[in-house]
């Protein structure tokens, strides 16, 4: 076993999973896997630079993270970053920050490698599952971007597309400087205008409706689960390979749609962090459904951050 540490920060939260893993077994035994929202993505969109708030909240989260790869000993240490520091004009700033913190140069990955990441962490444990057929979609929505993957033991194709749950929100439901609550027919219909020209582009490449298992990862996602299923608080062992029919998500993302930022934010299973724009990611979630036919979503809780952990051995 090889004790690793892999960070993944993305546009709206910052992750990190220490784990033993064996490559020959296909074990990876969790040590400790911790999410803290950053919006490190805050303004990108509008400005083409990272704020200073964001850039310091995602600092402070290193800090903690730094002090926990050192209290474990993880032998090597992989930091990926995606969609906001892509596009940002002061990326500089960012990598200087993360390698003073922890020692390790963030890698800014592509789009397709992003996806590669996404698909190894989510499958790796479906192998052999007679009840789910392949080839599997991996839809990973992130707060800028959101990654399709098709592919049965590996990639066959990958595309990832410039909408997220924290882009879409700022580009289309935010009025006056303030979160619509709730947002009007016609912000709603700008959001699923810009879902369906991205959808449109990523099915030039990756061949969405073949697939015969929509696999469905990070935060709007498992928080659809979670509220799916009416859980007291949020419980990643009964999220993990939940599954939540297409009819439930289209009902939860027309209640996100018309509620109130109190209402969101009285859900006991809600990530503070997430109120203001998972309305906009289960609208991505419920487009997709729509756009491949599937009939339901398994959510897993393994994600790029598993695929960084087995990168590493």
């Amino acid at each position: 076993m090889t004790r690793v540490a892999a960070v993944d920060c993305g546009t709206n939260s910052i992750r990190l999973l220490v784990a033993d893993v064996h490559p020959d077994t296909g074990e990876l035994v969790e040590l400790d896997r911790r999410m803290t929202i950053v919006r490190l993505g805050q303004g990108v969109d509008r400005t083409g630079r990272l704020a200073p708030e964001a850039l310091e909240r995602t600092f402070a989260a290193c800090r903690e993270y730094a002090a926990v790869i050192a209290e474990h000993g993880a032998e090597r240490v992989r930091f990926v970053a995606t969609s906001a520091s892509r596009d940002a004009e002061n990326r500089d700033d960012f990598v200087r920050g993360v390698v003073d913190i922890l020692g390790v140069e963030p890698e800014v990955v592509s789009g397709d490698q992003e996806a590669e990441f996404s698909f190894t962490g989510a499958t790796r444990e479906l192998t052999g599952r007679s009840d789910l057929k392949r080839p599997y979609l991996v839809v990973d929505i992130g707060g800028g971007s959101t990654e399709f993957v098709v592919g049965e033991e590996h990639v066959r194709s990958a595309r990832s597309v410039d909408v997220g749950c924290v882009r879409m929100t700022e580009r289309h439901l935010v009025q006056d400087g303030v979160v619509s609550d709730p947002p009007s027919a016609a912000q709603i219909e700008a959001v699923r205008a810009d879902i369906e020209a991205a959808l449109d582009l990523a099915e030039e490449t990756v061949p969405l409706r073949e697939a015969r298992t929509l696999v469905g990862l990070a935060g709007s996602v498992t928080t659809v689960s979670a509220i799916a299923q009416d859980l007291p608080e949020y419980d990643s062992a009964r999220i993990h390979h939940s599954r939540v029919t297409r009819d439930r998500v289209r009902e939860i993302t027309e209640w996100l749609l018309r509620s109130t930022h109190a209402e969101r934010a009285a859900v006991p299973s809600m990530h503070p962090g997430r109120v203001d724009v998972i309305a906009a990611g289960a609208l991505v979630l419920l487009a997709i459904m729509e756009r491949v036919g599937a009939e339901e979503v398994v959510v897993s809780e393994h994600d790029i951050l598993d695929g960084i952990a087995w990168s590493l051995v």
